[in-house]
């Protein structure tokens, strides 16, 4: 939301060109599309969608910038690893490296875009149009099975069942050292870290409760450990959280200390 009052040295300008001096993050093209859009405002709520209108004294205009629309994602020829089909569901093993579904920085390549080609227009709409089928995620580096729903029953049905936490998930991980005790449970609320607004952190207050229940599977000498973790939720980056606050960061992982490390000695 922007907010200018028109002074004396603004009166009688274009509208337009007033605004776009005022409010330096816009450019006077998208101020003008705004304007036509009916997003500007007198303070009295009459719109201005004149963008060559002239700026009047005492006025106060405002702005309301819409949020944007998310992009229709277009089907894309993809590979895919097909683990289970049927006409309810799909259920696919994602590589790492592949982000689920479309976002700023990856409007195509994505596996909306494999499974809309693959799908061919059989995929619940629920999930809206950035994300049609999609009932859970996985991050872009993380490799394992994804579902997804075919059509608004089935959507439903595996929504309702990932939130009574009746579908176990079960992810394996390279983390560094050798967790003791070899068998736990990390509990935590996760929210946004407040050094880092790239990263994700277990904070003292606010976040959203998370539990982590991890074992040890292998070990590396006491280098490292292969250890498989099971979610009673579904947290942006748990796993990776939860195993660093413990001081066992997952191995390669560059955001939450998975740096390479020298063996002892």
């Amino acid at each position: 939301t922007y907010t200018v009052r028109i002074d004396q040295n603004k009166v009688g300008k274009r509208l337009d060109r007033t605004l776009a001096d005022n409010w330096s993050t816009l450019s006077r093209n998208r101020i003008k599309i705004l304007m036509e859009s009916g997003c500007v405002l007198r303070d009295d709520g009459h719109p201005l969608t004149d963008p060559s209108a002239k700026a009047r004294f005492g006025d106060v205009i405002t702005l309301e910038v819409p949020p944007p629309k998310p992009a229709k994602p277009s089907p894309q020829n993809i590979p895919l690893n097909i683990i289970y089909e049927d006409k309810h569901l799909i259920v696919v093993d994602k590589p790492a490296g592949l982000v689920v579904h479309p976002s700023a920085g990856h409007r195509n390549g994505t596996l909306v875009n494999a499974l809309l080609y693959h799908c061919d227009g059989q995929l619940s709409g629920i999930g809206g149009v950035s994300r049609p089928g999609i009932v859970h995620r996985l991050d872009k580096d993380t490799s394992g099975l994804l579902v997804a729903s075919k059509n608004d029953i089935s959507h439903q049905g595996l929504s309702e069942q990932f939130a009574r936490h009746d579908i176990e998930r079960a992810y394996k991980a390279l983390v560094w050292g050798i967790p003791v005790p070899n068998l736990g449970t990390v509990s935590g609320n996760i929210g946004r870290s407040p050094r880092n607004r790239k990263k994700m952190a277990v904070v003292k207050r606010g976040g959203k409760a998370a539990i982590t229940h991890y074992r040890t599977l292998d070990k590396f000498g006491t280098l490292a450990a292969l250890v498989e973790c099971r979610l009673e939720t579904g947290r942006t980056h748990q796993i990776r959280v939860h195993m660093s606050s413990i001081g066992h960061s997952v191995i390669g992982d560059p955001l939450y200390g998975g740096g390479i490390r020298r063996c002892p000695g």
